[in-house]
């Protein structure tokens, strides 16, 4: 029975040391998964610090742009409100425009008769004034004859 006993022992030791043994490779491959893991993710680490350096970045610019953008927009929206302005203007000009343009045409229109009697006064003012000219011309012309006559004559005796 001692011998059944130290056997039983023997087997014992012997399954504990193929336990250690496989226990030991086991382990010893786990580690080595766990190295290669363990750089896995420092290299991700550093990769997503990177991409979260570059997404600051981008969302800064993207705040710059935005900002850009707003004061481009305030900016045109002041545009438009002075072209709407400029727009208004013109459109209470054309209509005082067309106001006078009318009040004239009715007034033409009533003072037809008087307009072509001031017409024909100035056509005869007009007639007198060149018949007037042409006597100023031909009395000038005259008196210039009279003087070189006269000089003519004042000459002949000396």
């Amino acid at each position: 029975m001692s011998l059944i006993l130290y056997l039983s022992v023997a087997v014992i030791a012997a399954a504990f040391l193929i336990l250690v043994i496989y226990l030991s490779r086991t382990l010893n491959s786990m580690g080595k998964t766990l190295d290669s893991v363990s750089k896995t993710l420092e290299n991700l680490e550093k990769q997503l610090d990177g991409v979260t350096s570059e997404t600051t970045m981008l969302l800064h610019t993207t705040n710059d742009l935005a900002s850009d953008i707003q004061q481009k927009t305030e900016s045109l929206n002041s545009v438009v409100d002075a072209v709407k302005g400029v727009g208004d203007s013109v459109r209470k000009f054309n209509a005082s425009l067309r106001s006078i343009t009318n009040e004239v045409e009715l007034k033409t229109e009533e003072n037809k008769d008087k307009i072509a009697q001031v017409v024909q006064w100035s056509n005869i003012m007009l007639e007198l004034k060149d018949k007037w000219q042409t006597k100023k011309e031909k009395k000038q012309a005259v008196d210039s004859l009279e003087q070189g006559y006269r000089r003519q004559k004042a000459r002949a005796r000396h």
